[in-house]
């Protein structure tokens, strides 16, 4: 090996570094709610080190920052009749739904099963009947959305995968919703959600 390209490789290495970002915690250990705009009615707290919800008709943690491309791995507690998930490049941030932004379900007994827990609703389903369930354990989820490009993941499993163009860049959501026929589901815990740019 040459100095000069032991040199050159020290240089690339660390040239290398500057380009990579490091993730951040918008949630760990009960913490972080400032990082968030809460939308809707939904009784978001902090709870045995967990931020939680488990009241209202339908609530949102709405991220102060927006995202383009990003890697999200969240880590949360559901119940089998948990309606949640996870919103990405939300374009209108008063109402959050399917139509305007890319909803990352949570939702084990969803009506409409193949737009259950790990689809993206009303563009990339899942298998039915329903194998990546997430209700009564801790889960992680994760998310790649680059370009049109999405890829979830359900503790470890890939569930879905798309090409769809349609939302380029907008805020995350996390979701308490509504359970079947409006009743009130199961609760949701996060215990860790953490972003990283790409």
């Amino acid at each position: 090996m040459t100095r000069a390209w032991i040199l050159g490789l020290v240089f690339c290495l660390t040239a290398c570094s500057h380009l990579s970002t490091s993730s951040t915690d918008l949630i760990r250990d009960g913490k972080g709610l400032e990082n968030f705009h809460q939308v809707g009615d939904a009784n978001w707290r902090v709870e045995n080190n967990l931020i939680v919800a488990d009241r209202g008709k339908a609530g949102f943690l709405l991220t102060k920052e927006s995202y383009k491309d990003v890697y999200i791995r969240a880590e949360f507690w559901a119940e089998t009749d948990t309606n949640s998930g996870i919103f990405i490049r939300v374009t209108n941030p008063t109402k959050i739904a399917a139509a305007s932004s890319y909803e990352v379900n949570i939702w084990d007994i969803r009506p409409e099963p193949k737009f259950g827990t790990g689809a993206i609703v009303d563009v990339a389903p899942v298998k039915t009947p329903i194998t990546n369930l997430a209700g009564g354990k801790w889960n992680v989820m994760e998310i790649r959305a680059v370009g049109p490009e999405i890829i979830v993941k359900l503790n470890g499993i890939e569930t879905t995968r798309v090409n769809d163009g349609r939302f380029k860049e907008g805020p995350i959501a996390l979701q308490f919703g509504p359970g079947v026929k409006g009743a009130v589901g199961g609760p949701i815990r996060w215990r860790l959600v953490q972003v990283q740019r790409l």
